[in-house]
């Protein structure tokens, strides 16, 4: 078992002879994009409006484009969040669309480190407008190594305006700025706690059907039958294949993720747990303590559990993928992508699974309203790079505000969303479906509300866990299976399987996508 950490630092600017050589060329040729001295002044709009515009433009399109709003609107949400705003460069003459190459891209070198250099410039020149004395390593919230991206901390409203309009700039977007949620934490001063029950133990299941008894003693969940688990698990047991968990992280009090991550019939395998969550900052200057790879929430152990717990000996829930390797990563602190730290620990998570060859399959039951270019990169840097991505459609809470379409990222085309239904395939009481929808997992009894078994945060007791999150963390966990059964297949052709052999194959459900995946059927479809 390995433990990383992975943390985000303050970044401090070093400028070679090429850069300035380079700025001072640009400069000359783009005197339209230098600073005035008229300070832009926005109307103020209140949180009230502005969530409202929001949750609006969401329901009539069924998404929120930063890149399709007003100055206005993206200056106040700037200024009512964290004020990290993320300024996607690029070099002059370059298309702004860059998803076919942004994993070949190398930022440090030739015309992408001059326009990285460049539009740092432009903002230090803008901001020193409004604050002389700053200093240029004080702009940059995080730092950036792959992705051709700066998180900067701006004051100015030119400097908005300036980058918005030039032709080295993709994107110049609030990073951590969401409905509602934002809102509560700023009001409470406390966590956003949607998805964070804990994933306690569940007392009182019930064999033979809340569950069935598995050698050597191990529980398999109720649901595992409406998709042919068990008879799977005669072929694949997720062995030689990783998989990546994107989420708050695990528990350091279950055993499961520790000493007993290799019992009973899960041997030979390893556990990695990294945190990509960068340390908590107040417009750009750090507080608190540092991260770590520990789950203080419950969501991610419950979702690790749920898709490749052990097959074991202590009489605890086994995951679909019980033999496969894992890497969980500590992204977020709740099931919400709010701030501008969890928009980068979630960005940074994609990168590492891009760039490494041994993950193959990733989990992602976070999620939010408005889009991320930057976590639109990254997930691009790892599409291209052959990984494929589940992510949740999306699970209500309060902040939701009776909306029930597909959040992002599981809008993307490079992802594989996923909701789940009832065991009548009705859709679950809180889960998100839609267009956008790929497959579904039966996650809950129309009867009483049970969910599936997974792992609580410490003990052998079981917990359960339901919504579109444990149906994404499952899906991804049969991937897995078929995966190990054909580990020379690419990405699309493992996908392929999924699809024919799913319930609504060959047509798409307008709600569920290619509806509910048979893994037996899978493990022996076509490919083609």
């Amino acid at each position: 078992m390995k433990t990383y950490f992975f943390n985000s630092k303050s970044l401090v600017r070093r400028y070679s002879p090429l850069a300035i050589a380079a700025f001072m060329m640009f400069s000359c040729q783009n005197e339209s994009e230098m600073i005035t001295e008229q300070v832009i002044e926005h109307a103020a709009i209140n949180r009230s409006d502005l969530d409202s515009h929001i949750w609006k433009t969401v329901k009539k399109d069924g998404s929120f484009d930063w890149n399709k709003q007003s100055e206005q609107i993206i200056w106040n949400a700037l200024s009512m969040s964290d004020g990290v705003l993320s300024v996607g460069f690029k070099p002059k003459g370059q298309d702004k669309d860059i998803r076919t190459i942004i994993d070949k891209i190398n930022i440090n070198e030739g015309e992408w480190n001059d326009a990285k250099n460049y539009v740092l410039d432009m903002i230090f020149e803008s901001e020193r407008k409004l604050n002389p004395d700053i200093k240029r390593e004080e702009l940059i919230a995080f730092e950036e190594n792959t992705l051709p991206v700066l998180d900067v901390v701006i004051k100015n409203p030119n400097t908005l305006a300036m980058l918005r309009n030039s032709d080295f700039v993709r994107y110049a977007e609030p990073m951590g700025y969401e409905p509602n949620v934002s809102r509560a934490n700023q009001l409470n001063k406390e966590l956003s706690s949607s998805g964070c029950d804990g994933s306690n133990p569940e007392n009182g299941l019930i064999n033979g059907v809340d569950y069935t008894n598995l050698s050597p003693n191990a529980k398999g969940s109720w649901n595992h039958n409406f998709h042919n688990i068990s008879q799977a698990w005669n072929t694949a047991s997720g062995s030689g294949i990783t998989a990546m968990i994107i989420d708050t992280g695990v528990s350091f009090g279950q055993n499961n993720y520790g000493s007993g991550f290799n019992q009973g019939l899960s041997q030979g395998r390893s556990i990695e747990k990294l945190v990509t969550l960068p340390r908590d900052t107040f417009w750009g200057i750090p507080i608190g303590s540092p991260e770590t790879p520990d789950d203080g929430c419950g969501h991610g152990t419950a979702m690790t559990g749920a898709l490749g717990a052990p097959r074991g000996t202590d009489g605890n829930a086994a995951g679909i993928a019980y033999n496969a390797n894992l890497v969980s990563v500590r992204a977020a602190e709740d099931v919400v992508i709010e701030g501008s730290r969890e928009s980068k620990g979630v960005s940074d998570a994609y990168v590492i699974a891009g760039n490494r060859s041994d993950i193959r399959v990733t989990s992602m039951s976070l999620g939010r309203v408005t889009s991320s270019s930057q976590i639109a990169d990254a997930i691009r840097y790892a599409y291209n790079r052959g990984v494929l991505m589940f992510c949740a459609a999306g699970t209500s809470f309060g902040w939701s505000s009776g909306w029930f379409g597909v959040i992002f990222p599981a809008t993307m085309n490079e992802t594989v969303a996923v909701t789940g239904v009832k065991d009548n395939m009705q859709r679950c009481g809180n889960c998100h479906d839609g267009s956008k929808v790929d497959f579904v997992v039966v996650m809950e009894k129309a009867s009483n509300g049970r969910n599936p078994l997974t792992l609580a945060m410490s003990g052998d007791v079981p917990a359960t866990v339901g919504g579109s999150s444990v149906a994404t963390a499952q899906t991804a966990g049969m991937a897995t299976l078929v995966w190990s059964a054909n580990p020379n297949l690419s990405r699309n052709q493992v996908l392929n399987k999924l699809k024919v052999s799913a319930s609504y194959y060959p047509s798409r459900n307008s709600n569920f996508g290619w509806g509910k995946i048979d893994l037996a059927k899978a493990l022996t479809a076509s490919s083609n």
